[in-house]
Parts: C-alpha cells; structure tokens; sequence
C-alpha cells in the first residue's frame, strides 16, 4: 500500500499523488520530523515565495508521535497567515468563490496539528469533488517495509524535486512578476484555477 506523511496545505507535487493514487494511505504512526511540509507551506506573495509556518508548542521534537503534536497559539499565526493569503490571492481569479469556506480553519482553535491538516485536505479535495475517504495508517512501517513508500519524498528544500512530479504549468496571479512557480500549495491552484486544478492534478504526475 503506498504511504504519504500528511503535511499543511500540501505542495501540488504532493497532491498531485494523492490526487491519483486512490490507494494512498496517510502515515498517521510516525514520529514528527522538523524542517517538512508538516508544519509550513509555500505561496506566492507580492515578494515572491513566502513561507508559512504553523508554530508548535512540545511538538517540535523528533520524538513526539505525530498525533500528540499540539498548535501553539502564543503567537496570532491565525491572523498572520489569513492576512498573507488575503495579500497573496484577494485577486485571483477564484478567491471570492473559496475563502468563505476557508476563513473558518483560521478562526477556530484546533488542538493538534494533524487533526488541522487532515481537515484542510479534506476541504480541499472537496472543492474539486473528490468525497474520498481518506485512509490512515494503523501502525508504522519503517523504510524498506513499504513497496510504495513515499514518505520524505517531497522536501521543502527542493520544491519540485519529487520523482513522480511532472509540471503542468497554469496562470498564477504574480506570474508576470516571478515567472511560473511549479510546486506552491494547492490553495494557489485552488484560487487561480478554480475546479479545472483538478485536470492540472491529474496531468501531473509521471506515467
């Protein structure tokens, strides 16, 4: 069965997996790991790529079960990443169509960070009309274990280097600014595509 980490508004690189791999479980079992997708995502802002980092209160240990990471909100990071998204997409073309359902994940107090993110996904993948029931892992498999493992496959880093990762390129709202950036999170699909990000899902993954 192939496994995923779960990550905060995923990179279109990961969705684009989950998109087409109706088998794909979630790793529920790990431990979490710093410096991943669990916790941040990218966008494209009036400067560029910018990051947003959810903050972590005991969780940013290696140690700690990834279901047992708690939000932290000794900081407004609610408010601070709204605002950048607001500024990032206020003008693309599908933003008004979504952000009404979106605003709310920044209102409410989620305790856990996975909890949070399995929301947000699920959200996502029904603006594209995929009811999926998404799968979880029941206990961990360490690498070499799993025939499909895709865990740490889609690194921060070095945005657009999964394997499976083939690029489809769609209009972005500050492309003529940066040129096209090929592996944002899916909410700058979402916004700038609307419910075509679908097509764009399923041409961009590798035969």
């Amino acid at each position: 069965m192939p496994v995923i980490e779960l990550a905060y508004l995923p990179p279109v690189s990961w969705m684009s997996l989950c998109w087409n791999l109706p088998d794909l479980e979630i790793e529920a079992c790990e431990h979490f790991q710093k410096g991943s997708y669990r916790n941040r995502c990218h966008i494209a802002g009036p400067n560029g790529v910018q990051r947003l980092s959810i903050p972590l209160y005991k969780g940013k240990h290696q140690q700690t079960p990834i279901r047992e990471v708690r939000i932290s909100y000794e900081i407004a990071w609610q408010r601070q990443h709204w605002r950048s998204i607001e500024a990032a997409y206020g003008n693309a073309p599908y933003f008004l169509h979504y952000a009404d359902g979106l605003r709310p994940f920044y209102e409410k107090k989620q305790v856990y960070l996975f909890d949070f993110n399995l929301e947000l996904l699920e959200w996502v993948l029904k603006k594209w009309g995929n009811t999926r029931v998404l799968r979880l892992t029941e206990s961990y498999l360490p690498a070499g274990m799993l025939r499909e493992d895709f865990r740490g496959r889609v690194d921060p880093q070095t945005p657009g280097s999964a394997p499976w990762f083939a690029p489809q390129p769609y209009s972005q709202v500050f492309q003529e600014r940066f040129g096209f950036l090929p592996d944002l999170s899916v909410l700058d699909l979402l916004f700038c595509c609307g419910k075509q990000g679908s097509s764009v899902l399923e041409r961009s993954i590798k035969s």
